[in-house]
């Protein structure tokens, strides 16, 4: 067989088609899962997310959130000027939708919540809280290692 353009042309071509083959069943394979199933929702709510940040950044003292490995829990503290605060605890793990799970917030006298997290995947979460005080939201994330 002799090797000339129009051969080496259909090879390309050939090579071509099925790395694009491949590309699209590949596609086809990835898990969506970790989308927002209310992703228009979640958009149009975006200016409401974005003054709780704000309402968080003008506070004298933040929302600590400490992962405490030794003792298996995570500590969240919570300004001293407000005297009862309520909200949600939202556990997100970037990794397994499946292991999601939310908490109320339940600040004991001193405004710190303990939360255990024996049972949990190891891996990175990220840990977002949604809070009420005084009439006021304010919104706070940050990620931790288990």
């Amino acid at each position: 067989m002799k090797f000339n353009w129009g051969t080496g042309i259909t090879i390309f071509y050939s090579v071509f088609v099925l790395v694009l083959v491949f590309a699209v069943y590949r596609s086809t394979q990835y898990d969506h899962s970790l989308v927002s199933e209310h992703y228009y929702a979640d958009d149009l709510a975006y200016q409401q997310h974005y003054n709780k940040l704000v309402n968080a950044q003008q506070l004298e003292e933040d929302l600590k959130i400490w992962n405490k490995i030794q003792k298996a829990e995570v500590e969240l503290h919570f300004p001293a000027e407000f005297e009862e605060v309520s909200g949600e605890v939202y556990f997100f793990c970037p990794s397994d939708q499946r292991s999601d799970f939310r908490l109320p917030v339940q600040a004991d006298a001193g405004h710190v919540q303990h939360i255990p997290t024996q049972g949990l995947r190891p891996g990175r979460w990220k840990v977002k809280v949604n809070w009420k005080a005084e009439g006021k939201e304010f919104y706070k994330e940050e990620t931790i290692n288990i």
